[in-house]
């Protein structure tokens, strides 16, 4: 652990409200003053908290889309149109052009035998395809035509010969349905040790408030038959992240946990792969496509982590550096090897 997060350690169990609560009405009106200088470049906030409010006009009231959508066409209305510096009149300038016919030389015109005259003035632009692609002729053709004409058996090819590279058609492939899990009856369950709950899917649903994770986190911690947790796109930060430590530090029967894309940083990371440290039953871990990117110091704890814990056998993270990522593969390796 470094310095700087050692430093910042110590104020991890500090108690907010105690403060604010023994400050002084010129200390709050001072740090009121503080907070409206908000971070304009935090992309976590919303966009009315990054920076205090410079509006010096009232209100005029609640919303009212529908006055303001007439007021916004008013607007565009009555406002003049620029005029063109030169006026479109419909007037055509030059010629239109004519591709010229070029004559074939006497030298290179090919004399065919009547039959195959005949054949080839029949045929189909489609057969004139497949005939090109046996001949060899494939710069006539993209390579799609080319490789279906050669393959196949039969006459496949109906747009004819062009040089002109065409994008397959594929089946526009539907959006995955909206996850059905019901999340109060799932903490229920989980409250209640069901013997047929296994697993815990929450993915892809995001408007959880945090106390409802942190309840299921805290209901895991006495839970003996879930298997697996997954917690995947549920804009979940650090405050889910240090709940999810406390209950590997408790927990004695998991096996999965999957925390990937979600908005956890460096330290919400940290406090996991620590607590993972103290659990010797979890086989599989994924924390990859945070909001932001760990840092090199994360990414070796997780080598050591890796190293530390044979129990681990499956790991989801994309690594940017070179150092942790082989450190990580030889952990992996070893770790399945010692389990078969």
């Amino acid at each position: 652990m470094s310095s700087y997060q050692k430093e910042l350690e110590k104020y991890r169990d500090i108690d907010e409200d105690e403060i604010l609560r023994t400050l002084s009405p010129e200390e709050l009106e001072q740090l009121d003053c503080e907070l409206q200088e908000m971070d304009p470049e935090n992309m976590l906030l919303p966009a009315g908290l990054r920076q205090r409010d410079q509006t010096k006009k009232s209100p005029t009231g609640p919303l009212d889309r529908d006055a303001l959508l007439q007021y916004l066409e008013q607007q565009a209305l009555e406002v003049k149109e620029r005029d063109d510096l030169v006026p479109f009149t419909g007037e055509k300038k030059g010629k239109p052009f004519i591709q010229p016919k070029r004559e074939i030389p006497a030298q290179e015109q090919i004399t065919l035998e009547p039959e195959l005259e005949e054949a080839l003035s029949h045929a189909t632009d489609a057969e004139m395809c497949d005939i090109a692609a046996i001949l060899g002729m494939y710069t006539l053709m993209s390579n799609k035509q080319y490789y279906d004409a050669i393959c196949s058996g039969e006459i496949c090819n109906t747009e004819g010969i062009s040089s002109v590279v065409q994008p397959d058609k594929y089946k526009p492939v539907p959006d995955e349905p909206p996850n059905p899990t019901n999340i109060e009856e799932m903490l229920k369950r989980v409250r209640s040790n069901d013997k047929e709950l296994e697993e815990v899917n929450l993915n892809n649903i995001q408007d959880i408030p945090i106390p409802v994770l942190s309840d299921l986190c805290e209901a895991m911690k006495t839970n003996t038959y879930v298997r697996s947790f997954s917690l995947v796109a549920t804009k979940s930060g650090d405050p889910i992240a240090n709940a999810v430590a406390d209950m590997l530090r408790e927990n004695r029967s998991l096996l999965s946990l999957n925390i990937e894309s979600n908005f956890i940083s460096s330290t919400g990371l940290m406090a996991v792969l620590k607590a993972v440290r103290e659990n010797a039953t979890l086989t599989e871990l994924r924390v990859d496509n945070q909001r932001q990117w760990p840092g090199d110091a994360v990414e070796m704890e997780m080598a050591t982590v890796l190293e530390q814990c044979p129990s681990i056998v499956r790991f989801g993270y994309h690594f940017t550096q070179q150092g942790p990522r082989a450190r990580a593969a030889n952990a992996m390796t070893r770790n399945n090897e010692l389990r078969e």
